[in-house]
């Protein structure tokens, strides 16, 4: 039974021929019993047509080889795989064209396949796939990947599909996906770890092998870049890397669940925008991208045939993933978030989110950077928490650490003696009295990771200092701010280091100052000024797209970080990091950045 991708090639590849010639020359114009075989197939009457063209085969000597190649493909939409075995046999392929030719092949390659012999189905699809023509290229790399999974060679299997994905849309992209991770994941945790060691950084395969691992319980550990040349250079009065963006469609929803986000994002992107200096600023068009995926894709397809050049959005992981799931956007998209199963944006599009993967992956690198070797993992129990502890264990164990311990905070707990008794298991508290006799300070190279709320945060820290813990250092992700000053509640957190969006302690030079916009717009305060500095940088980031795609080592020093876009479309945050120091945190070092100058 063919898959519903299957089909949807064949159909693909049934257009194409309707649509251009298959470079052979026929002995003679066709006939009209030719175009009557032609309809009968167009109107979905395979056996009929198949008929058709053979009996045109048995007239048409010249042209054998044309009409049997259409009959085996009649058949074969027809479902009578025999049939198209019988009728391949009586075809001699050098009487094909070069386009029929390709088509003969992968009929063959697909009849191998039916017989489970995935060594002759290759010999067929021995040639580059970029060389034919779209419809057929499909074709092609689905019965090669499902041929080299059939030869038990999982990872070039998952490669090919990884290669097809980038050119499919909608269903037939989430089924390619879905078969990309079936296929990895029985491989088993230490041998796609193995795998992914072996790849060069941005190598297209690494999301998916990340995405199989994360079945388990695992995840890969994040490269984490250290961009070294800042952009907009002035060269001969012009900004290196400058391309001015004219028409630019911002989508972001109007209303439901998520408007509240999308205000603080919205408003930093127009601030941006009234900021430049350029007088010939770009046009900004707003569009209602819904609350649903499907409506995201519709805000998208409006903005792309109205002429825009640039479309920034959507916001929420679903409404991404299904845009570019569309395949090759007419448009350029910067999303504001990052796919929801991981998928490489499509050409010339960029994906750009606030995530915690980032953070915690961050955090462990700053942690092994202080030369600590222990960690013990504490956070909250949502998804965003689940995924900061996920991304620095892997972080973490692979520059050489032990991840000694870990637990959860749950939602309304307020007494966490045993929650912190099971973490620290393995770790002996230092007390700020003088330790037993013969007992060591074990936590001298440990340290503290958290990922939560700043009220469960003002509840913990009290007590890992009343546990014996007072002296070992913690580390935290964004979450830890209320991203307000308020140093009465917050002087619990005292010591704590946290990475975050330097703008919220304006420390990004030529950029307009947080302490000054959020006097008059509340949108900036709060959590949501993380939202608005992401809003500011999207308008910063347009204009250097291609340049940053093109350069791994440059970056724009942004409101949310060092901003450079790895080789597999996705905008990397290098963030700041602060301390609490009477209930007010600093960055550390009074870290402060020149930014690029605005568009």
């Amino acid at each position: 039974m063919r898959t519903a991708f299957q089909r949807v090639c064949i159909v693909a590849v049934l257009a194409f021929l309707g649509g251009c010639a298959v470079g052979v020359v026929r002995e003679e114009p066709a006939s009209g019993a030719a175009l009557e075989a032609e309809q009968l197939y167009k109107q979905g009457d395979f056996d009929h047509a198949a008929q058709a063209f053979l009996q045109l085969a048995e007239a048409h000597s010249g042209d054998r080889a044309h009409y049997r190649l259409r009959a085996a493909e009649a058949f074969h939409e027809n479902g009578d795989i025999d049939a198209v075995a019988q009728t391949l046999e009586g075809i001699k392929p050098r009487r094909l064209g070069s386009e029929e030719l390709v088509r003969y092949n992968l009929l063959e390659a697909e009849l191998a396949l039916n017989r489970h012999d995935a060594t002759r189905a290759m010999q067929y699809l021995d040639y580059a796939p970029a060389t034919i023509a779209m419809p057929l290229r499909l074709r092609a790399l689905e019965l090669r990947a499902r041929a080299q999974a059939d030869a038990g060679n999982a990872l070039a299997s998952a490669r090919t599909r990884a290669e097809l994905d980038r050119w499919l849309g909608g269903a037939d992209r989430q089924q390619n996906e879905t078969q990309i991770v079936a296929t990895l994941q029985p491989l088993g945790p230490e041998a796609l770890k193995t795998q992914a060691l072996s790849l060069m950084p941005g190598d297209p395969l690494r999301p998916w092998l990340d995405m199989a691992l994360r079945q388990s319980g695992q995840a890969l550990p994040l490269v984490v870049m250290r961009p070294n040349q800042a952009v907009g250079a002035v060269q001969q009065g012009e900004r290196e890397g400058f391309r001015a963006a004219h028409r630019i469609a911002l989508l972001l929803p109007g209303s439901g669940p998520l408007q509240a986000v999308a205000q603080p994002v919205r408003d930093g992107f127009f601030t941006a925008h009234f900021a430049d200096a350029n007088p010939q600023r770009a046009e900004i068009y707003v569009y209602d991208s819904g609350g649903t995926a499907a409506e995201a894709v519709a805000a998208y397809q409006k903005a792309a045939a109205s002429g825009v050049d640039r479309i920034v959005g959507p916001l929420s992981r679903d409404a991404v993933s299904a845009v570019f799931a569309q395949g090759h956007l007419p448009v350029p998209v910067l999303a504001l978030n990052q796919p929801e199963r991981g998928e490489t944006p499509p050409p010339g599009s960029v994906a750009f989110g606030l995530t915690p993967d980032a953070e915690a992956a961050q955090a462990a690198e700053h942690v092994r950077e202080r030369g600590i070797t222990r960690a013990v993992i504490i956070t909250a129990t949502e998804d965003w928490a689940e995924r900061a502890a996920l991304a620095f264990r892997a972080q973490f164990e692979s520059r050489n650490a032990q991840i000694v311990g870990e637990a959860r905070v749950q939602e309304g707990e307020v007494n966490f003696s045993t929650m912190i008794r099971q973490a620290f298991t393995g770790v002996t508290p230092v007390s700020n009295a003088a330790p037993a006799p013969g007992a060591a300070p074990a936590t001298a190279d440990t340290a503290i990771f958290i990922s939560m709320r700043p009220q469960q945060a003002r509840l913990l820290l009290p007590q890992l200092k009343l546990a014996g813990f007072a002296n070992v250092p913690v580390f935290a992700t964004s979450h830890i701010y209320s991203g307000n000053n308020n140093p009465g509640m917050d002087r619990d957190l005292d010591g704590v280091e946290f990475c975050d969006a330097p703008w919220l302690f304006d420390a990004v030079l030529s950029l307009p100052k947080r302490s000054e916009i959020v006097r008059s717009l509340d949108s900036a305060r709060g959590a949501g000024g993380r939202l608005f500095a992401m809003g500011m940088d999207a308008y910063a980031l347009l204009p250097y797209m291609d340049w940053l795609a093109q350069r791994p080592d440059s970056y724009l020093a942004g409101a949310t970080g060092q901003l450079a876009e790895d080789n597999l479309g996705r905008v990397q945050r290098l963030l700041t990091w602060a301390r609490f120091d009477n209930g007010t945190p600093h960055p550390v070092n009074g870290l402060q950045m020149s930014a690029a100058p605005l568009p």
